[in-house]
């Protein structure tokens, strides 16, 4: 078959925080794509660290949440031009929706590892993923020079996960072989030959990748004969163009201007015309009048276009199968602001606004489902995590939208007539004195020990097979149980039967009897009981969770009191009441911290927990109502 020696497809995918973003802005750097290097010319070089990171919760958060692709121009060995399009790829579990999306646009992968962390649960999935589609891998071992590298151990793990792997895939096992590279992405330098531990490879840039990458990445091949079959991976905007469907050309050539068959997935055809067609070159996309096989390409000119859907010869019209993705695990509701504060800080407040916003999410977000539910103004809306979830609803609260948003709770299907529900493979690198703390606090989240290593260094690696909802609101204690100093990660297993009833959170809630203005003489008194959510002078209302109680149930409080007047003067009346600073939580903390009964207010100007049932006498009721007997 004929092959496009000037192209290369790749994918460069990792866990979170290993180091992929970094990686590629070298590479951009040193073939020129972001114009001179560090330390040349001025300083202002430095603020185009992470240029694949676009989004303002991207460089907030320091993770990447959706798939980008980037072109650059190198040389073979012979001298002769190449293009690589690389596909920089989310890291974090929860986002695995774009990493099965980019890894359908590439021939080959860069397996990104840390040379201390090593393989870990994110690494597994996307490296499963690429053995399934056959793809070749090169192993790339990054950040050589931490302190507490272990190169040579990191590379031992990776064999022994590779060969797992293609036992489970049914693929031979002695064939095992790829190349390793050892890189320093910070730095932009790579080596074929292993530093010591602690130290940057030996060569002065990323010429081994880059060399590796073009010997071992196979270029595209297509049939000369088949008719032109291109597959929409993402999609994208222009103020000037409107939607754009990024593609892969799978056979054939596409043009600018051309009249195409339209293939969407439920089976409709229907003709239309390309009137713009982009190529991406660096950072930017610029015109081009024609692309052949193997090319990721951006054409405009069909408004209603969908992710999975295929443009095709008009005259033989040949669809592409489907992209699909994992299954959702975790679902939350979101609906109207239905507190006594709404409308008070965001525009958009009517179910017909939210309601449009998140089916413009389905349309460029194939890893969410919405679903209706028993209310017209509220929708369930299902995810592969809670990150996933909690960046969508961060993403509608800066649009100004209002909302309550429920609590995470697992998905769950059935399976030969039995309950059954997801399960996640969790890693925790943790100081070893808390390894005792963390298991009994697993226990009792029916947590499964499937190993556990003691390191030389102090610290210990657990991996545990845990329910999924056993995992709901865990994080917050896991940081509180080992002093900020854990690092866990985890990854969708797969689904095993339903393992009963699990512990709830230990603590109640104090709950807002009324509604006024929170007080510093009320919370001083209030403080003995359990601790504080909200700063002094905020606005509070009935059924609003103001702090956490110390003890299992639920406490009503009065927050608004404030200190009688009177004529009379103390002899202690000069001395400060001192509060304990209240624990103010995020959007994805909060979601964490609800009880079955409670939710969240969200508005772009506050985050607040509340009941379901504001009002303290029907939530008295519904208490005390117990069920009918069947």
């Amino acid at each position: 078959m004929p092959t496009r020696n000037d192209l290369r497809n790749v994918a460069i995918v990792a866990h979170v925080d290993h180091g992929k973003t970094t990686l590629v802005d070298a590479l951009l750097r040193q073939a020129g794509a972001l114009g001179r290097s560090k330390g040349e010319g001025t300083d202002n070089d430095s603020t185009q660290d992470r240029v694949m990171d676009s989004m303002d919760l991207e460089r907030e958060r320091g993770i990447t949440i959706l798939a980008k692709n980037t072109a650059i121009r190198l040389a073979d060995a012979d001298g002769n031009p190449v293009v690589v399009n690389i596909v920089d790829t989310p890291g974090h579990a929860d986002f695995g929706g774009e990493v099965e999306r980019g890894l359908s646009m590439v021939d080959g992968v860069v397996l990104l590892v840390d040379a201390s962390e090593g393989p870990l649960p994110q690494t597994r999935f996307v490296l499963r993923k690429a053995l399934g589609k056959g793809m070749p891998v090169i192993l790339a071992v990054n950040k050589t020079d931490r302190g507490d590298a272990r190169i040579e151990e990191v590379v031992d793990e990776c064999y022994e996960l590779f060969m797992e792997l293609m036992e489970d895939a049914g693929m031979d096992a002695d064939a095992l072989e790829f190349p390793i590279v050892y890189c320093n992405g910070r730095t932009g330098q790579a080596s074929m030959t292993r530093p010591e531990n602690g130290t940057v490879p030996d060569s002065p840039d990323l010429g081994p990748l880059v060399q590796t990458l073009l010997d071992t990445i196979p270029a595209p091949t297509y049939d000369a004969e088949e008719p032109l079959r291109a597959q929409v991976t993402n999609l994208d905007a222009s103020p000037f163009l409107g939607r754009l469907a990024l593609l892969r050309i799978h056979s054939g050539e596409m043009k600018r201007g051309q009249q195409v068959a339209w293939c969407q997935v439920d089976g409709a055809i229907k003709s239309v015309k390309i009137t713009e067609l982009l190529v991406t070159e660096g950072l930017t996309r610029t015109p081009a009048e024609s692309a052949g096989p193997g090319e990721l390409v951006a054409i405009a000119g069909i408004e209603d276009i969908m992710i999975g859907d295929t443009l095709a010869d008009p005259n033989d019209p040949r669809p592409l199968p489907p992209l699909t993705v994992d299954e959702p695990s975790i679902s939350i509701t979101i609906g109207i602001n239905t507190s006594p504060l709404s409308g008070k800080s965001g525009k958009k407040v009517t179910a017909r606004l939210i309601k449009n916003r998140l089916d413009q999410e389905l349309v460029g977000n194939v890893s969410v489902r919405m679903l209706n539910t028993d209310r017209p103004d509220t929708w369930e809306m299902q995810g592969r995590g809670e990150l996933a979830l909690a960046i969508l609803v961060e993403q509608l609260r800066r649009e100004e939208f209002e909302l309550t948003v429920g609590r995470p709770t697992v998905v769950t299907k059935m399976v030969d007539g039995k309950l059954h529900e997801p399960v996640e493979r969790v890693t925790i690198d943790t100081p070893g004195d808390y390894v005792g703390t963390l298991t009994q606090a697993l226990a009792v989240r029916r947590a499964r020990l499937e190993n556990l290593v003691h390191h030389d260094t102090g610290w210990a690696r657990m991996e545990y097979i845990v329910p999924s909802r056993g995992l709901i609101g865990f994080r917050t204690e896991f940081l509180t149980e080992t002093r900020g100093t854990g690092v866990l990660n985890h990854n969708l297993e797969g689904y095993e039967p339903w393992l009963g009833d699990m512990r709830a959170r230990p603590t109640g809630s104090l709950v807002a009897d009324r509604q006024g203005v929170a007080t510093t003489y009320s919370m001083f008194s209030l403080q003995e009981r359990g601790s504080m959510m909200v700063q002094p002078g905020t606005e509070v209302y009935e059924g609003m969770i103001v702090g956490e109680n110390s003890r299992p149930d639920d406490m009503d409080v009065n927050i608004t009191k404030e200190k009688k007047l009177t004529n009379m003067r103390k002899s202690t009346s000069e001395e400060l009441e001192r509060l304990i600073p209240p624990r103010i939580l995020n959007l994805e903390q909060a979601l964490e911290f609800c009880a079955e009964d409670e939710c969240v207010e969200v508005t772009p100007g506050s985050v607040r927990i509340r009941k379901v049932v504001l009002d303290q006498t029907e939530r008295g009721k519904s208490k005390n109502r117990k069920p009918k007997p069947a």
